[in-house]
């Protein structure tokens, strides 16, 4: 099959998902074809089942904004026709959606069908606002195909735009599961290089380990953890270790100052390969307003590492509540505090839940959920 792939190529994660998408297809022996302004951060190792096309945005005076969507549009509708696409898949529907609509539209509807994959923001803050709101509902209703990465997206999508459940399916996001995995004898090792990272001796022989990955927006309520972590260190010996960038990135790091906890927090900024930090943590916070999924707690759990995470939209579909880690609300607290303390206190509590991580990660592996969009592709291609 002849795949086209478009989606955000920055740090997140549908990026991430997408990216990791194409590689398992091309893996399989179908051709998959990126569409985007740049390559996806993940996707570092080509293979011969792999191109990317970069959209070129014009730059004129004549234009405040660069026409984006327009440039992708005709990006897509040349690939399509010159390398004889099967069918399209796009991730976000604004403005994704929209540009493979009017690439269909561009090469004839009856060459070309396109899936969409609705990942949250793109329905919980932008197509939820009210100057993009009709464009998103028209996008979402005019793709061929919608998959959503939680029961609770697809609920609250047809929730906001009406869009009727049989139109959407749910299609969890995945993980390697062999790639993300715990590897005890190198833990050592990895918090030597996290030590020389640093500069210093930021963990000691006891220290206990809790990270956080985002893009540091607000949503995902970063200084909620901050708080909490000041008060978990008044209780245990703990290193708070910070990946990624955005927004908040001063404000946090300011907060951190002021809390006079600079010696125990790490800002790592942005990291592709997040293996080693996960492997050498023994909790993971994500403490988010919401989560439509919650990719990077299914990388923490697929690395043995318990999850303290917000109860809010789709991550209860991941992490169970007192078996692989702790749902709590994202703005108490003492609650989030309790929550870490109890596992990081109770070493065998901490153990089982390891384990239990583990054991719930196996069941969003990538050779589980890639099958799921095949079977989709071929539904919405009409040869099944």
């Amino acid at each position: 099959m002849k795949i086209g792939l478009t989606c955000y190529p920055t740090f997140g994660g549908s990026g991430a998902v997408a990216a990791e998408l194409g590689i398992e297809l091309a893996k399989m022996g179908h051709c998959v074809h990126f569409i985007s302004y740049g390559l996806p951060f993940r996707l570092n190792n080509f293979s011969k089942n792999i191109s990317f096309h970069e959209v070129e945005v014009m730059a004129y005076p004549l234009f405040r904004y660069p026409p984006y969507t327009l440039s992708l549009s005709a990006k897509m509708s040349e690939i399509i026709e010159s390398e004889k696409l099967d069918i399209l898949h796009v991730h976000y529907a604004m403005p994704h959606a929209t540009s493979a609509y009017l690439a269909r539209k561009m090469v004839g509807d009856d060459k070309i069908r396109f899936v969409t994959t609705l990942h949250g923001t793109d329905i919980t803050l932008v197509g939820n606002h009210h100057s993009f709101f009709k464009i998103t509902k028209f996008s979402i209703e005019n793709s061929n195909g919608v998959t959503c990465v939680s029961n609770y997206l697809k609920e609250a999508t047809s929730e906001t735009f009406f869009i009727p459940g049989n139109k959407m399916k749910v299609i969890y996001n995945f993980i390697d599961t062999q790639k993300y995995k715990r590897d005890e004898d190198k833990v050592i090792y990895e918090k030597k290089k996290l030590n020389e990272f640093i500069g210093r001796e930021f963990l000691k022989k006891d220290d206990l380990v809790i990270s956080h990955i985002s893009n540091f927006r607000p949503v995902k309520r970063i200084q909620n953890i901050i708080k909490a972590f000041c008060a978990i260190t008044r209780n245990i010996n703990a290193k708070l270790v910070l990946v990624g960038d955005g927004p908040d990135i001063s404000w946090c790091k300011l907060m951190v100052e002021k809390l006079k906890i600079s010696q125990k927090v790490c800002f790592m900024g942005l990291q592709e390969d997040i293996v080693p930090v996960l492997n050498i943590s023994d909790l993971y916070m994500l403490p988010s307003k919401s989560e439509s999924f919650g990719l990077s707690a299914l990388e923490a759990l697929s690395c043995s590492v318990p999850v303290v995470g917000t109860k809010n939209g789709g991550l209860p579909e991941v992490v169970l509540d007192g078996s692989c880690g702790f749902l709590i609300d994202p703005e108490n607290i003492d609650e989030i505090t309790e929550a870490a303390l109890k596992i990081l206190s109770d070493k065998k509590l901490k153990s089982q839940m390891s384990i239990a991580a583990r054991k719930r990660a196996l069941l969003f592996d990538s050779k589980i959920i890639i099958p799921q969009y095949l079977d989709y592709y071929n539904e919405v291609l009409n040869y099944v």
